[in-house]
């Protein structure tokens, strides 16, 4: 049975990572770059190509650091000063600096936005939130509460419900059992040539145009692996 259902989330993981080789989950992933065309025009041309080099940033410091940990010395690690652990620590800054970068572009920028009460997207939302505007009000805080870092509408692998929450840089407070659906940028960097210190102002413009059909999609898989924990 829990090889079944291992199996199964394995596949969904393998379908977001557009992994095709199995063996490929076991092993090292090199890490490649992903195209986005981001239309809004809630953005300068000049913030979305910073944006998208710093992204790119992530993505080579991120296939480095994998590079450096195949030989790295495990024998002198040390919760105190190794470079095992440094590695470690920078791994996970500059994975998760890439992959909630892909999600945001992936989430944004659709100027024909439109989400409607019999999708999944706005069912859930309302069942684990109470309403969809109750979603949004919440959501809208984690953006503004947010320091350099992100708001993220997740499900919950423990609470088995969606869930908002703030990740301060790229890796502080990230909750366990996470599997984001709808990912905002709160860094300075992804609004203030365009906002200046209005991150509520550059928020509210950014949900105009959320990509349901992107969300849709991944609120189904979401629900896929929320069936098969509780069998």
């Amino acid at each position: 049975m829990n090889y079944l259902l291992n199996k199964k989330i394995k596949s969904i993981i393998k379908d977001d990572l557009g992994v095709n080789d199995d063996n490929k989950i076991n092993e090292a992933l090199v890490a490649q770059e992903k195209q986005f065309r981001l239309n809004t025009e809630f953005l300068s041309k000049r913030n979305k190509e910073n944006h998208k080099e710093l992204y790119q940033q992530y993505l080579k410091d991120f296939n480095e650091i994998s590079a450096k940990l195949d030989s790295v010395d495990r024998s002198n690690a040390s919760s105190n000063n190794s470079d095992y652990r440094s590695l470690k620590l920078d791994e996970t800054y500059n994975m998760n600096g890439a992959y909630l970068h892909e999600l945001y572009f992936a989430n944004i920028s659709d100027v024909n936005s439109k989400i409607t009460m019999d999708s999944l997207s706005y069912m859930r939302l309302q069942r684990d939130f109470g309403s969809f505007d109750a979603w949004q009000m919440d959501f809208l805080a984690c953006c503004t509460a947010s320091r350099c870092g992100w708001a993220v509408t997740y499900l919950n692998m423990y609470t088995q419900k969606y869930m908002n929450c703030i990740i301060d840089l790229h890796s502080q407070s990230v909750p366990v059992g996470f599997y984001p659906i709808i990912v905002m940028d709160t860094w300075q960097h992804a609004y203030y040539r365009d906002y200046l210190k209005d991150i509520k102002l550059y928020s509210t413009a950014m949900m105009k145009e959320l990509n349901w059909n992107v969300i849709e999609k991944r609120i189904e898989k979401a629900d896929s692996i929320l069936a098969l924990i509780r069998r």
